[in-house]
C-alpha cells in the first residue's frame, strides 16, 4: 500500500526530452485498481497489494524528473520549491480523509485509539513507524480494523522525500553537473543494493521492518529514479514490446502471496521496464493512455486514501460482501472524484503565500490543528461518540492477559507481568515461582506447570477448583508468540525471548516438579494450521511438533512427570472479529467482519493434528485436553458459548475469563485423572 504521488500529473516537464506522459497515469490506474481489488478480496487478486510497489517505482521516476527540471537558482530555492509543492499536493486531501474517517470510526469502534494514533502520525509522515511498532507488539491492533493502516506508505514516501532531494543536489544531478548522472547512479546503486538486501533478508524472515521501514523500500523508489537517469543512455530499451511487459506485470499480480519477496522484485523490475519501454503508437501505450485509465490515475491519490476508509468502516458495519461491493465501489469513486475536484486540484493550484516557506508552515500548522482534534477524539470525546453496546466481559483486550489475579480464597495470587516474557529485551528475566503460582507450591498434593504462548496466560482463571478443592498448585508462565515445543523455528520479534524460555526458564521451572506432577502446554496450535490441508508447511510443522512432543515427553517421563497438551482451538482469529462486533450491534446487522467457519470445517482442518495427538496419547506419551465443545458448541464456531457468554477477549482470539471458567471442569478432570 502506498500514498500515490500525483503532484506533477499536469506539469509538462517529466523527462529530459519529453513532456507530460499520460501513460504514466495509466500505470497508476493499474496499480490502484490492483490494490483495491486485493483489499476487497485477496482471493481475486492474491498479489494485488504489489500495486504499492508499482507506485513506489512511479514515484521515484516522477520525482526525479520533477527535480531535474526544476528552475531553482540555489539550494534553498530548490528545497523550498520542492517541499512547498509536496505540502500543497498531499496535505489537504489527507487532512480531509483523516478527519472525517476519525469521526466515523469513533461511531463504531469502542476502542479507536490505535486508528486515531495512526491517523495522527500519518499527518506528519510517521504512520509507518507507528505501525512498525504495532507489528512488533504482541498486543498490536489488527491491521484490518485500523482505519489508517494504508497510510504507512505515505510515511515511506515522505521519509524518502526528506533524503532524495539532498542526494540529487549533492551528486550534481539536479545542478546539471557534467558528472551528475554518473554520481547519482553510483550513490543510488550502492544505497539501493543495501536496501534490497535488507528487504530480501527481512522478507524471508517475515520481519515487519522489511514491510514498513523506508530503508527496506528505498531500492524500489531508486529503481524509478534510475530509469529516468538511464532512459537516454540505454535507447535499446525502447525496442522492448511494452504490451508484453504490461501483460507480464499484470500476470505477476495473480501470483500466490506467499512468494511476495520474489514477486516484489519482479514487479519492481517490470514496472521500471514498462516505464522505459512505453512509446506512442504502440498497443501498450494506447491501453494505458486511454482517457479512462488516465482519469483513474489522475485521481488515484484520493482513490487510495478513501478506499481503505470505506472498507474499514464497512468491516465494522455491513461487512464486505458481493451484494454490497457495487455500492462500496461507487462510494469510493464518488469520494475520490469529489476530493480531487474540490480539494486536491484547487489547493494545489492556489497561491497559499508568495513566500514558499510560509506555505510549508501553513501546511504544518494545519496538520498540527488536525492532530489536536484527533487527540480530543482519542481521549474524552471518542468514547462518547460510540453508538454501540460494549460487550460484557470480565476482562477485554489482549493487555488484560497480564492482569494480576488472586485465587478466590485469597491465599495466593498470579502476578501477571512478572510471569511472562513479552519481548527480547527480557532475556535473563527470572520467573518467580512464588509470584506465579496459584495454591501452596510447597505443600501441594500435585504441582502443575502451565507453559505456552499468550494463550497460557488466558487460562489463569481455569484452575480455581483444582487449587481449592483438589489442593493442587498451578504455576503459569508465558512467552509471547512462543512455538508450542522447543526446536520449532521462530524468527519473529520474540525469537530470543523464546530461546531463553525453552533453554533456561522452562528447565528451571521443571526442575522443581516431582513424580506425579504435570506440565500443561497451552498454545493456539490451530493458528499454525493453514487452510489448505496439503500445504507443505503444515506437514513440516506437524513433523516438528510430533518430534518435539516426543522428546519433551521422554525427558519428563524419566522423572515421572506427565505431559498434557491442549488440542487446537477453533480458528477464531481468522474471523477478524472484535468482541464488540461479535455482540449484536445495530450498525452491524450481518456481523461486520466476523467470518466464522463451521465446526465441521474446523474439525476437518484439525484432522491431521488430532491424528498425531491421538497416536502420541495411545503411546502413553501425552494426555490431551480437547475444548472444542466449549469453544464451538454449535454448528458454527462463533464468539458465543452455549449459554451466551463471550468466548474471546480480542481480535487475536485470546480466550476470555468466561471461557477459561467454562473450560475449568474439563481441564480439572484431565489433570486429576491420575488420582483415580
Amino acid at each position: 500500500m502506498t500514498v500515490l504521488d500525483l503532484s506533477d500529473v499536469s506539469v509538462p516537464a517529466v523527462s529530459k526530452k519529453s513532456g507530460y506522459r499520460p501513460e504514466i497515469d495509466g500505470v497508476r490506474a493499474l496499480a490502484v485498481i490492483s490494490v483495491i481489488i486485493n483489499h476487497f478480496n485477496k482471493k481475486l487478486l492474491p498479489s494485488g497489494f504489489l500495486g504499492v510497489d508499482i507506485f513506489f517505482v512511479i514515484s521515484g521516476y516522477v520525482i526525479s524528473s520533477s527535480l531535474y527540471n526544476s528552475s531553482a537558482k540555489n539550494f534553498a530555492d530548490f528545497i523550498l520549491g520542492f517541499y512547498s509543492r509536496r505540502v500543497k499536493r498531499l496535505i489537504p486531501a489527507l487532512i480531509l480523509c483523516v478527519l472525517l474517517t476519525s469521526v466515523l470510526i469513533c461511531l463504531f469502534d469502542p476502542n479507536p485509539q490505535a486508528s486515531l494514533r495512526t491517523g495522527g502520525a500519518a499527518l506528519f509522515g510517521l504512520s509507518n513507524l507507528y505501525l512498525f511498532k504495532q507489528a512488533t507488539d504482541y498486543f498490536g491492533v489488527s491491521a484490518q480494523l485500523n482505519a489508517f493502516t494504508h497510510t504507512w506508505s505515505l510515511g515511506v514516501e515522505e521519509q524518502f522525500y526528506a533524503l532524495f532531494p539532498l542526494i540529487l543536489w549533492l551528486t550534481g544531478f539536479a545542478r546539471r553537473h557534467s558528472k551528475g548522472s554518473r554520481n547519482l547512479v553510483c550513490v543510488l546503486g550502492f544505497l539501493g543494493y543495501w536496501s534490497l538486501d535488507l528487504f530480501v533478508r527481512g522478507g524471508m524472515l517475515q520481519l515487519p521492518g522489511a514491510f514498513f521501514l523506508m530503508k527496506a523500500r528505498f531500492w524500489e523508489l531508486s529503481a524509478g529514479a534510475l530509469v529516468f537517469v538511464a532512459l537516454d543512455s540505454v535507447p535499446s530499451v525502447r525496442t522492448v514490446r511494452s504490451l508484453f511487459v504490461l501483460l507480464s506485470l499484470t500476470g505477476a499480480l495473480f501470483a500466490p502471496a506467499r512468494y511476495s519477496v520474489f514477486t516484489t522484485i519482479g514487479v519492481v523490475l517490470l514496472t521500471a521496464l514498462l516505464i522505459a519501454s512505453l512509446r506512442p503508437q504502440t498497443l501498450g501505450y494506447e491501453i494505458l493512455a486511454h482517457p479512462t485509465a488516465v482519469y483513474i490515475g489522475t485521481i488515484s491519490y484520493s482513490l487510495y486514501l478513501w478506499h481503505w476508509s470505506i472498507l474499514v468502516i464497512s468491516r465494522w458495519t455491513i461487512g464486505i460482501r458481493w451484494w454490497c461491493a457495487p455500492f462500496q465501489i461507487g462510494l469510493i469513486l464518488f469520494l475520490a472524484a469529489m476530493s480531487y475536484r474540490y480539494v486536491e486540484r484547487p489547493m494545489r493550484q492556489a497561491a497559499w503565500s508568495p513566500i514558499r516557506w510560509k506555505s510549508i508552515l501553513y501546511g504544518i500548522a494545519a496538520c498540527a490543528c488536525t492532530s489536536g482534534l484527533i487527540v480530543l477524539l482519542a481521549n474524552p470525546l471518542g468514547r462518547r461518540l460510540y453508538t454501540g453496546r460494549a460487550p460484557e466481559l470480565a476482562a477485554i483486550g489482549p493487555k488484560s492477559l497480564i492482569d494480576n489475579y488472586m485465587a478466590p480464597d485469597k491465599s495466593s495470587s498470579w502476578r501477571g507481568e512478572a510471569c511472562v516474557l513479552s519481548e527480547n529485551a527480557q532475556v535473563g528475566k527470572i520467573i518467580p515461582i512464588e509470584g506465579c503460582t496459584l495454591g501452596d507450591f510447597s505443600s501441594a498434593k500435585h504441582r502443575v506447570l502451565v507453559m505456552g504462548n499468550s494463550f497460557s496466560a488466558a487460562f489463569v482463571q481455569a484452575f480455581d477448583e483444582l487449587v481449592m478443592s483438589d489442593k493442587y498448585s498451578v504455576t503459569i508462565t508465558s512467552v509471547w508468540n512462543a512455538s508450542p515445543v522447543p526446536k520449532i523455528p521462530n524468527s519473529g520479534p520474540w525469537d530470543k525471548a523464546e530461546d531463553y524460555f525453552w533453554g533456561r526458564v522452562s528447565p528451571s521451572l521443571v526442575s522443581h516438579l516431582r513424580a506425579g506432577d504435570s506440565v500443561f502446554l497451552v498454545n493456539d496450535i490451530a493458528a499454525l494450521l493453514p487452510e489448505s490441508t496439503s500445504d507443505v508447511s503444515e506437514q513440516e510443522f506437524l513433523r516438528q511438533l510430533n518430534e518435539g512432543l516426543t522428546n519433551f515427553s521422554q525427558r519428563l517421563s524419566e522423572r515421572g512427570i506427565r505431559l498434557v497438551v491442549l488440542d487446537g482451538l477453533p480458528f477464531a482469529r481468522e474471523a477478524e472479529c472484535e468482541p464488540a462486533l461479535a455482540k449484536q450491534q445495530w450498525f452491524a446487522p450481518f456481523g461486520g467482519p466476523c467470518n466464522f467457519i463451521s465446526k465441521q470445517q474446523t474439525l476437518r482442518r484439525r484432522a491431521e493434528l488430532d491424528e498425531m495427538l491421538t497416536t502420541l496419547r495411545n503411546q502413553k506419551k501425552i494426555t490431551v485436553v480437547d475444548l472444542i465443545d466449549v469453544f464451538c458448541p454449535g454448528k458454527v464456531c462463533t464468539y458465543d458459548s452455549s449459554d451466551g457468554q463471550m468466548l474471546y477477549r480480542d481480535v487475536w482470539s485470546h480466550p476470555s475469563v468466561e471461557a477459561a471458567r467454562l473450560s475449568a471442569p474439563i481441564i480439572r478432570n484431565v489433570l486429576t485423572s491420575g488420582d483415580r
